[in-house]
């Protein structure tokens, strides 16, 4: 017990970082959408593909990221995604302030969810490479998930942050504080070593790497359309139902995620991976149904809190067993080929589901979301069955 408190306190810097950088995440869902639709007036499907671009730029540099932290240490890649993100914020203040001019705007949002795209990529990457670095490959599982909780409790505490600061300052003291938070999340891990790195390692093509880890990055794929769905809509869902408080969605999704993960940290390792994987996804599931037939604020919001649930413990549960596959100096090419899946579903997803609720209603994405959950388990069982 002892010794896992001192891997956690040895890492939790690293942890304070990425909620900063989350934070900033959970900032442009809480703002974006509502900017697009209200101030520029366009359609779902550029708010999806405005949100959507965001995971693909992430996606399209998930390799690169993983050299970079294989290459010349995982703190460098993380702090290279810091400074990005700094740089996003003040290309999101400049879109803000040309708003009056909507496609110039526009196309400024787009860049800044390029950038911020290339910025998640080097930052997750490098923290959770230079996380399990610090603490030994044997408590990866216990590293992937204290990070997902300090992602996405900043994207559950930055959306309604977002809502209650652009009401009470306005957007653009919103933007300005992402440059605050990326400060503070480069000043938090400056004392922290960088990792030792093997340049005489004979590193494998990325795409082997892809091929090895497919089966459970095809899983998380899936599983992770429930949260692009919540992450992109939900805001316009409760717009569209004259629901009054969709913070409170994002808090209890966040919310729910983030207790799941603190008190089941533990259950991949005890359980196994399959098995996990597998409860969490009906519980997702379940959740998605229950928005897509909601018929009250509070249907909705159980909804969110179940998706939350289920969502938790899939990145780790699935993600132990796609680092166990590589050698330790291909692991920040791993976890980048492992999330590259994530991001690939996170780009599709944000536009899929704009066109979905353009001809159906913004509701009838989340049964989008529950059929994805329901794939992803059938892939599993495929697997397993192998």
């Amino acid at each position: 017990m002892k010794e896992e408190n001192q891997s956690m306190w040895t890492i939790s810097p690293i942890m304070i970082s990425v909620f900063a950088i989350y934070l900033c995440i959970g900032i442009t869902l809480g703002t974006v959408p509502a900017l697009i639709k209200n101030e520029l007036h366009f359609s779902p499907l550029i708010v999806g593909a405005v949100v959507g671009i965001q995971f693909i730029a992430t996606l399209l540099t998930r390799a690169f990221a993983g050299k970079i932290a294989d290459t010349k240490g995982a703190k460098t890649a993380k702090q290279y995604g810091v400074i990005m993100t700094m740089l996003t914020g003040l290309i999101y203040m400049t879109a803000y302030h040309l708003r009056d001019f909507h496609l110039l705007a526009l196309l400024m949002l787009f860049v800044a969810r390029i950038a911020h795209g290339i910025a998640e990529s080097l930052a997750i990457t490098g923290a959770l490479t230079w996380g399990i670095g610090l603490v030994g490959h044997q408590k990866s599982g216990k590293v992937m998930t204290w990070n997902g909780i300090a992602m996405y409790a900043g994207i559950a505490l930055g959306a309604p942050l977002a809502i209650y600061l652009s009401a009470s300052w306005g957007t653009s003291y919103v933007f300005g504080l992402m440059i605050i938070l990326s400060a503070i999340s480069w000043i938090c891990t400056i004392k922290l070593p960088n990792l030792p790195v093997d340049p005489s390692h004979q590193r494998t093509p990325f795409y082997k790497v892809i091929g090895m880890i497919s089966e459970q990055g095809l899983a998380l794929a899936f599983s992770s359309i429930g949260f692009a769905c919540i992450s992109s809509f939900i805001t316009l869902l409760f717009t569209e139902k004259s629901w009054i408080n969709p913070s409170l969605a994002f808090l209890t999704f966040g919310g729910f995620y983030v207790l799941t993960r603190v008190f089941c940290a533990s259950f991949p390792d005890r359980f196994g991976g399959y098995k996990v994987a597998m409860v969490s996804l009906a519980i997702e599931m379940i959740g998605q149904m229950l928005i897509g037939f909601a018929s009250s604020e509070a249907m909705a919001i159980i909804g969110c809190s179940l998706t939350g649930i289920g969502f938790s413990l899939i990145f780790p549960a699935l993600g132990v067993l796609a680092i166990q596959k590589v050698s330790p100096q291909m692991r920040g090419t791993a976890l980048g080929a492992y999330a590259a899946f994530f991001d690939i579903s996170l780009g599709i997803a944000g536009p899929v589901a704009g066109i979905i609720a353009g001809w159906h209603g913004y509701q009838s994405i989340y049964f989008f979301g529950g059929v994805a959950a329901a794939v992803s388990m059938w892939i599993l069982i495929v697997q397993k069955n192998k």
